[in-house]
């Protein structure tokens, strides 16, 4: 009898073992997921370099439970590891320091590109002691993960001293691992920022200097042009798209931006700045940064425009710019789209039809911080084009003071279905020209047309 209980006991034992297991393993892979989720969350919450390189230390030391955290970037001019940013008492002697690539636990990861955990950092033949006797902080274990961007390893990120005397596991490392991806690509995107920064600082200044200025001017125009893309990726057998410019001055306040966010979806920009001249394109290009460096695949066009406006309310620049955005599915036809401020779109139906968009109107970006966006959505069939312009083509003036105006706009529209997106283009510019003739251009102008061709 005892037999046959202890067999039956067993046999309710063991499904009941694996099931404990199997849902503890659930729930720390769910735990795992939140946390990475909260982090990128944390990331994402700035573009500003050492904001981000601290909220990286900060947050990590906090989601591993560690005494310490420090990212050292990669100079791959000098071949070294240097701290961009310290804290504490010592933090210009910790910014001196500088360790050659292998040099170092450090070191030796942003050689070799491998993670390491290490128990006893002391004993082990690759430690360096050179941060360490700086801060007079003893580190008795760690982890430590290469930082990589397009596959080039940009920096090492690494935890210091497991609390309450505990090692580091596995498990940690996986996830400091992960940590790591969201953070080199936050990383990119705050360098490519800060080098904007610095550029424009750089112009700012170059022209004030009278005599340089022509040079400078042809600068700053090959540098507008150059963040406006290639007309020719975007061409498929599912969508065609076709786009202007033409600055009033040497260089202006108009934009367009236009990319794939993934596969089937196609985001597309186009914007008006409230000035001209280099201030207008210094903050159009901040504002395509911003455009560029914040937009993500699970975001969509209202909560663009309202993370890109606090943005640029950071900056007392006395601008603002109206903008539209939207993202196309060019497997369904779907659009999703939001509006700050700017001039009606229209859609030019495949029968002739053209149809102003319906929009929900609301401020420019830069106007005022926290400014609510909103979301719509309609349904393209095929052969219906997404016509979206700046207010340079209607109030274009010829010499007698007298607008293009709406109703010429949509006269130089009609039958725009039955010809490709580039004879429309110079068909409408032909006729502004035309109408102007010869006056002087004093609005920037901009135009974005985009086809939908297919249906899934």
């Amino acid at each position: 009898m005892l037999y046959l209980i202890c067999i039956l006991f067993c046999a309710t034992l063991i499904p009941l073992t694996l099931y404990i297991l199997k849902n503890n393993e659930k729930n720390r892979e769910l735990t795992r997921t939140k946390i990475l989720f909260e982090v990128s969350l944390q990331l994402n919450s700035t573009i500003k370099k050492k904001e981000l390189l601290q909220i990286i230390m900060s947050t990590t030391a906090k989601v591993l439970n560690a005494e310490a955290s420090s990212i050292i970037l990669v100079d791959k001019v000098k071949g070294e590891l240097y701290f961009e940013i310290a804290t504490g008492a010592k933090e210009n002697e910790i910014k001196e320091i500088r360790l050659k690539i292998g040099e170092g636990i450090a070191g030796w990861v942003a050689q070799t590109g491998e993670s390491i955990r290490i128990d006893n950092a002391s004993s082990d033949a690759r430690w360096s002691n050179k941060v360490s006797s700086k801060l007079d902080f003893p580190t008795k274990n760690l982890l430590c993960v290469p930082v990589r961007s397009r596959g080039e390893i940009i920096g090492v990120l690494q935890v210091l001293n497991k609390q309450r005397g505990a090692h580091f596991n596995a498990m940690d490392l996986q996830l400091l691992e992960m940590i790591a991806s969201p953070a080199a690509s936050a990383l990119e995107n705050a360098q490519l920022f800060e080098a904007l920064e610095e550029s424009i600082l750089s112009l700012k200044e170059t022209t004030a200097v009278k005599e340089r200025m022509e040079r400078e001017l042809q600068i700053a125009q090959e540098i507008q042009m150059s963040f406006l893309p290639q007309k020719q990726f975007v061409s498929t057998s599912a969508a065609e798209l076709e786009s202007y410019l033409k600055p009033a001055k040497v260089v202006g306040g108009d934009f367009y931006n236009y990319f794939y966010i993934d596969e089937d979806r196609l985001f597309m920009t186009l914007g008006d700045v409230s000035d001209k001249g280099i201030p207008a394109a210094l903050f159009m290009a901040v504002a395509m940064t911003l455009i560029k460096g914040t937009m993500h695949a699970e975001m969509e066009p209202a909560d663009l425009l309202y993370s890109v406006n606090n943005g640029l309310c950071k900056d007392d620049s006395n601008m603002f710019a109206t903008i539209f955005c939207g993202i196309l599915n060019i497997r369904t036809g779907h659009f999703i789209y939001s509006d700050g401020g700017h001039c009606t779109p229209y859609i030019i139906r495949n029968t002739g039809e053209i149809e102003p968009l319906a929009v929900i109107k609301s401020l420019p970006l830069g106007a005022f911080p926290d400014v609510s966006y909103h979301n719509q959505e309609t349904m393209l069939q095929t052969g219906d084009t997404i016509f979206v312009y700046s207010d340079g083509i209607t109030e274009a003036e010829n010499a007698a003071q007298k607008q293009f105006g709406t109703t010429r706009l949509l006269q130089s529209l009609a039958n725009g279905q039955t010809i490709t997106l580039q004879a429309l283009l110079q068909q409408l510019i032909i006729q502004v020209e035309a109408f102007v003739d010869g006056a002087p251009q004093f609005d920037d102008t901009a135009l974005l047309m985009a086809r939908f061709s297919a249906n899934s």
